[in-house]
């Protein structure tokens, strides 16, 4: 097992995936801005979809969209590889601490390759519905035997995970997970993590809310991702300053990713 370990350790050392790890840093950092402009986009009735397809499609109306789509999928195709290499690390462990890692850089390595496939749809033209999408999953799944229970267990992990997020932002500590500059810009990266893992804890858990209330409602349109949760926002008193708020928080949260491209722990 340790001969195992040394050779993933020496893959995870690799300098051109930690290289392309970086880039996809970058790419998330694209998409989680696009989706706060979205969300403010939504916020002012000036509709779209605001959810990876809205963000992604947005990139593939830009000059040389199809080029930069390719480099996000790459990218967060190399930093799921990367993370599944770290997670990887702690089988065979005895520590609990190291087995938690693991499963967090399991879970972050399942999203960043699930955002890479919708990218990599839209690299190669094929434009699809993060909505259309989830509801579908979601329709599929109410269908199974206990399928209302297995819907509710996935909105209870999405709200576990966006409170993971928003402990991990209000606490600081995502701290551990970069090398902190020792200059002007310490205070604004310490600010912009802050603000950017909570907005992004709260509508994870808004998304894991409407999963749960299409369970009980046996109303897979209920489920209806990103785009739903954003748009749900809404309808809440204040609910475009809410929003605003939010999608304020999704672009600090991208440029903390940027400065978190440079600064990670690889």
């Amino acid at each position: 097992m340790s001969e195992i370990r040394q050779v993933v350790r020496k893959a995870s050392d690799n300098p051109v995936l930690e290289a392309l790890a970086r880039v996809g840093f970058i790419a998330s950092a694209v998409v989680h801005f696009l989706l706060g402009y979205l969300a403010i986009h939504v916020a002012l009735h000036l509709g779209g979809e605001a959810d990876q397809s809205g963000a992604l499609a947005a990139v593939a109306g830009l000059p040389f969209g199809r080029f930069i789509l390719w480099v996000i999928t790459i990218g967060l195709f190399a930093l799921g590889l990367w993370l599944l290499i770290q997670a990887s690390l702690g089988i065979g462990s005895s520590s609990k601490k190291r087995w938690l890692r693991s499963l967090n850089s399991l879970v972050k390595a399942i999203a960043y390759i699930a955002i890479g496939m919708t990218a990599l749809t839209f690299a190669t033209g094929h434009f699809t519905s993060s909505n259309a999408s989830t509801t579908h999953m979601s329709a599929s799944v109410l269908a199974m035997p206990g399928g209302r229970i297995l819907l509710g267990i996935v909105g209870l992990v999405a709200i576990g995970v966006g409170g993971y997020f928003i402990q991990k932002g209000a606490t600081r500590h995502f701290k551990r997970d970069i090398r902190i500059p020792s200059n002007v810009a310490e205070r604004p990266v310490i600010v912009l993590g802050v603000v950017g893992y909570v907005a992004k804890g709260i509508v994870i858990v808004v998304v894991g809310i409407l999963f749960i209330v299409a369970a009980v409602e046996v109303n897979p349109t209920r489920a209806s991702g990103l785009d739903g949760a954003l748009k749900s926002l809404v309808a809440l008193p204040f609910g475009q300053v809410i929003l605003v708020i939010v999608g304020v928080g999704l672009i600090a949260y991208a440029i903390y990713t940027v400065a978190r491209a440079r600064l990670a722990h690889l």
